[in-house]
Parts: structure tokens; C-alpha cells; sequence
């Protein structure tokens, strides 16, 4: 089989918006999300600032309180952009409702999973003794579980497969799930990430590692593609879409976004950390998405970078643009967001996904703000602090992650 497959819900819990039109809006006013941490403290920390979730209540998308007491936040928010994302789809697998439960899936990872809890309960342990360990640990803890419960609310008893390859983990998600629908597995899959690790281990580690930005300006902070450059900011929240085959949608009236048309996945098999300096792989993945979603010199291409504000990854990946796209990398229209939002690890590419469906739909390209002082080796049109309008006919949104996982999904404007 080979389906056509459509967007028709997306969801954010995002660090400049908890939902999609809030973010939207606030990425095109060139908001930034990143400020001083408040909810830990950070004085042994060498980094103090990071992208987190403001005034959010769980109550806003039918969250019980019972289900916030028992469940680490990376659930939580996950739940709420699933809630976001199903809603807006009009999809109902209750009795009565318009997709068979056994045709709807949920392929929503996490690269970390429940930090927050694994932290607490490893206190309990070495202070208290085993038998305090929570009888939840496990079932809260694991990296799966945000899928699971999703499932669970929306009655989704199709496939269900969380992914996790780090920083590229939703954009697999959403590029594995766009396989299954289009090869017949399922009608409609719930795809995306989620993460809630700002906390001062993962902080230490990151930073000790070398990744982190030292900028002790928050909003000066997170830098893609500028020469002043110092690392990526790390950030919290979610972001799911609705994924639906195309007959499905169109014979219950669904809202069609966007048209998912191309997935690449292919590894650097280079460095655990480090990017493939050349470009070659990450390019490999690229081109894998972009030729399956049949582009041609005559599209007018927005890209939604990786773009992390590391050295490494943002000539890396230029280089990956142009040895992909060759004298058309000239031509396309690039930004990052992780100027405003900070980099959301595991829910980072649906978050991106999400803005590159808006930028499609709207023929609005999201600025990369910060970008005051371009780095020469990044020579492409960078979209620098100001949206652009363009009459946009396909995009396409990377990820490359911890371990040379490299991920990339192709959309297409919406045409019958």
C-alpha cells in the first residue's frame, strides 16, 4: 500500500506558548522563552538558565489532579499536547466515534524520559532504604509511559512504538509513524515527543560535557548560526501531531494542515556526541526525504534546521543543506526556533515540526532571532530576526541527535 498521509491536529507545551496559536504568534514576534531557572536552585550550577514552562495548569486540558500527583511532568505535558492535537482533529475512537481504536496509534517518545522521578527515588533509596521506592517508580520513570497513557486517555489500541534517538527522537516519531499510516498499518497516529529534564544533574552533565551556552545573558543566550555562538540552551515542554490517512480524514471532514510526503533516517556512525563534520550523513537523510516528496528546483523549500547554536552542529549542518540540495540550498528559505524556545531534546523536532505545518499553511517563514552576527561558514539565508513571507509550497523539518541519529520529515501545502 501506498497512502497518502495528512496533518490534522498539532499540540505544544512550549517555553513562549502552551498553545499552538499562542506559539505561533510568539515566534514570529521574535519572543524568546529562556530566562534564569526558577523552579530549582542553580547556585552550584554552571549554567543557569534554560527554556521552561510558564502558567501552565493542567486542568486547561481535562488533566486530573490524580494524574499530575502520580506522574512525572514529561507525561504531563505530554498529555497536554496530545489533548491539543486530538481535539483539534476531531478524531473519537469512543463508541460511536469515527476511527476504529484498533486503526489509532501513538508513536510519541521521549530522549530521557522521567528524570524527575528516577532522581527522587534514588534519594529514597540511598537515604531511606528500599522499601520506600515508590510502588509507581517504574511505570512513571520509564521512557514509554508518556505514549502509554496517551493511549490509555484516547482509547488508541492501534501501534503504538516510542521512540527514542535523543534529539532526533520526534522527528522519528512522527517519520515512523507516517510510514506505518502509509503503508496500511493504521488510519491515524498521535506522534511526537516529550521532555522534562531541567534539572541540576542533567544540567551538570550537559554543561560538564561542553554543550551547554555559559551566556549569563538569557536572552542573548541561545545563538544559531551566529559567530558568537557557545552552545545550545536547554528547554522543557511537548508537541504531538495528529497524522491521518488521507481518504480517512477527507470522508469525515477533517481539517487537512499540511501533507506529509517524505521521512529520512540514516546515522553518522561518527561520534557519540560530535556531528559528522562533513555533512555527508546528515545530508543522506535529507536528500532520502526530500526526493520521496518529489521536490524539484521549481518548489519554493522552507527548512526548519536542527540548529542548536553549538560549533559543531551549525556548519556541520550547513554543509549537510547544501551538499543535499546543491545550488538550491541557496535559494530555501532556513531558520531555527531554537533562538526563542531553547533546545526541547526529545520534543524538540515535533516542536519544530509543528512551526514548519504553521509556516506552510501560512506562507510565513519564523525568524531566527539573535542572529545579529552570521558565522561566513554559515552562508545560507538564515531568515536573521524578522519573519518573511513566502509563497511556500513544501518544508521540511531535521533533527540530529546524541549518537549521529539523524532524522528529517518532509511536508507539503495542502492540495486536494
Amino acid at each position: 500500500m501506498n497512502r497518502r498521509v495528512v496533518v490534522t491536529g498539532t499540540g505544544v507545551i512550549t517555553p513562549v506558548g502552551n498553545d499552538v496559536q499562542t506559539y505561533w504568534k510568539n515566534l514570529l514576534d521574535g519572543v524568546c522563552g529562556i530566562d534564569f531557572l526558577k523552579s530549582i536552585p542553580t547556585d552550584d550550577l554552571p549554567v543557569k538558565i534554560a527554556g521552561e514552562i510558564k502558567d501552565f495548569n493542567p486542568a486547561d486540558y481535562e488533566i486530573e489532579t490524580s494524574f499530575v500527583r502520580k506522574q512525572d511532568k514529561f507525561s504531563i505535558y505530554a498529555v497536554a499536547a496530545a489533548w491539543q492535537a486530538v481535539r483539534q482533529s476531531g478524531l473519537s475512537s469512543e463508541e460511536g466515534g469515527n476511527i476504529d481504536p484498533f486503526r489509532f496509534g501513538v508513536y510519541v517518545g521521549s530522549g530521557i524520559g522521567g528524570f524527575a522521578t528516577q532522581i527522587r527515588e534514588t534519594e529514597k533509596i540511598l537515604n531511606e532504604g528500599a522499601k520506600w521506592v515508590s510502588p509507581l517508580f517504574i511505570p512513571t520513570m520509564i521512557a514509554n509511559i508518556a505514549a502509554g497513557n496517551i493511549a490509555i486517555r484516547n482509547k488508541a489500541c492501534g501501534p503504538c512504538l516510542p521512540v527514542s534517538t535523543a534529539c532526533s527522537t520526534s522527528t522519528h516519531a512522527i517519520g515512523e509513524a507516517y510510514r506505518a499510516i502509509k503503508h496500511g498499518y493504521a488510519d491515524a497516529i498521535i506522534a511526537g515527543g516529550t521532555e522534562a529534564a531541567l534539572l541540576p544533574l542533567a544540567i551538570a552533565g550537559f554543561a560538564n560535557a561542553k554543550a551547554l551556552s555559559r551566556s549569563e545573558d538569557p536572552k542573548y543566550a541561545s545563538l544559531p548560526f551566529n559567530k558568537n555562538r557557545g552552545g545550545f540552551v536547554m528547554a522543557e515542554g511537548a508537541a504531538v501531531l495528529v497524522l491521518e490517512e488521507y481518504e480517512h480524514a477527507v470522508a469525515r471532514g477533517a481539517e487537512i494542515l499540511a501533507e506529509v510526503c517524505g521521512y529520512g533516517n540514516t546515522c553518522d556512525a561518527h561520534h557519540v556526541t560530535a556531528p559528522r563534520p562533513d555533512g555527508i550523513t546528515q545530508a543522506a537523510a535529507f536528500r532520502q526525504a526530500l526526493d520521496e516528496a518529489r521536490y524539484t528546483s521549481e518548489d519554493v523549500l522552507y527548512i526548519n534546521a536542527h540548529g542548536t547554536g553549538t560549533a559543531l552542529n551549525d556548519v556541520s549542518e550547513t554543509l549537510a543543506f547544501k551538499n543535499a540540495l546543491g545550488e538550491d540550498a541557496y535559494k530555501a528559505h532556513i531558520s531555527s526556533i531554537k533562538g526563542s524556545i531553547g533546545h526541547m531534546l526529545g520534543a524538540a523536532g515535533a516542536a519544530e515540526a509543528v512551526a514548519t505545518v504553521m509556516a506552510l499553511k501560512e506562507g510565513i517563514v519564523p525568524p531566527t532571532i539573535n542572529l545579529d552576527e552570521v558565522d561566513p561558514e554559515c552562508d545560507l539565508d538564515y531568515t536573521p530576526n524578522h519573519p518573511v513571507k513566502a509563497d511556500l509550497t513544501v518544508a521540511m523539518s531535521d533533527s540530529l541527535g546524541f549518537g549521529g541519529h539523524n532524522s528529517c520529515v518532509v511536508f507539503r501545502k495542502y492540495q486536494r
